[in-house]
């Protein structure tokens, strides 16, 4: 399933995929396959993610 929620919050903060990668310390191949659906991402990886873009677990990872 896409992660339309956390590619709406990176835009929103004005990143690229590039920018949150390097935040984070991935590469953009992982961020482009985390919002593509493609990868389910460590807990960890998780967090650090929404640390970056101001978001809860819930509000970014949790399927409704």
């Amino acid at each position: 399933m896409k992660n339309l929620k956390m590619k709406s919050a990176r835009v929103a903060k004005d990143l690229s995929q590039q920018q949150l990668a390097d935040l984070i310390g991935v590469s953009r191949q992982t961020i482009s396959a985390i919002e593509k659906g493609d990868y389910n991402p460590t807990i960890n990886l998780c967090i650090a993610i929404c640390r970056e873009l101001g978001k809860t677990l819930d509000e970014l990872f949790w399927e409704e």
